[in-house]
């Protein structure tokens, strides 16, 4: 709720208890109980995560429907404007924190791989103009997010780029996205302890039993 707070895709105030003196509780109580508490959790992500995932999918059908067909070659070409698209604009949201946390030099050193990826991106977009008609180049501009769903433009400037790679909505999704995955694998490394402590509590009755017999 606050990764996503003021965003288009905003979920309004969370209805659930949120204290401080819980939190210690809860830490105790995750350790020693069943996962019921990250299952829990883990469903409520999952569920937003594939609503996004559907909204990114009928997002890219629906921009398919718009554009030209182009073929795999050129779709390529045009996709590696776009990785460079994506290079740039999380290297420029790197610098921007950086000078923000006052390190200077090492912002530095980020903006160099800046201009490199610059020139690689005036290339690539060269050759991806010289392979298809005027027309078409203009109309295959847009491409979906895959993190956050977002429009972006084959050739937004380094602001709109910075902007979004670096923006709250996009880096809401990433938290929430690695939150997932790390609810994931508490889920799955509690089940397997959970199935490991049956598998041993089945043996020993099964031997407690064999044991019986024998007397």
């Amino acid at each position: 709720h606050i990764a996503l707070s003021f965003q288009r895709m905003d979920l309004g105030e969370c209805l659930k208890v949120h204290d401080l003196a819980l939190r210690a509780d809860y830490e105790i109580a995750s350790k020693d109980q069943d996962f019921f508490f990250e299952l829990d959790a883990m469903d409520h992500l999952q569920s937003f995560i594939v609503d996004c995932d559907r909204r990114t999918e009928v997002a890219k059908k629906r921009l398919a429907e718009t554009q030209e067909e182009i073929s795999a070659e050129v779709a390529a070409k045009a996709e590696r404007v776009h990785e460079l698209n994506e290079e740039i604009g999380k290297l420029l949201a790197k610098v921007e924190q950086l000078g923000a946390d006052g390190n200077v030099e090492e912002s530095q050193k980020v903006m160099d791989e800046v201009e490199k990826a610059r020139i690689k991106k005036r290339e690539a977009e060269e050759v991806y103009r010289n392979s298809m008609p005027a027309s078409s180049f203009q109309q295959q501009k847009l491409r979906v997010c895959e993190v956050c769903s977002a429009y972006l433009g084959l050739h937004d400037n380094d602001r709109r780029l910075a902007d979004h790679f670096g923006g709250k909505l996009h880096l809401g999704f990433i938290e929430i996205r690695e939150k997932l995955e790390e609810l994931r694998r508490i889920v799955a490394d509690k089940q397997e302890k959970r199935n490991q402590e049956r598998l041993k509590r089945r043996e020993e009755r099964e031997r407690e039993e064999r044991e019986k017999l024998r007397r």
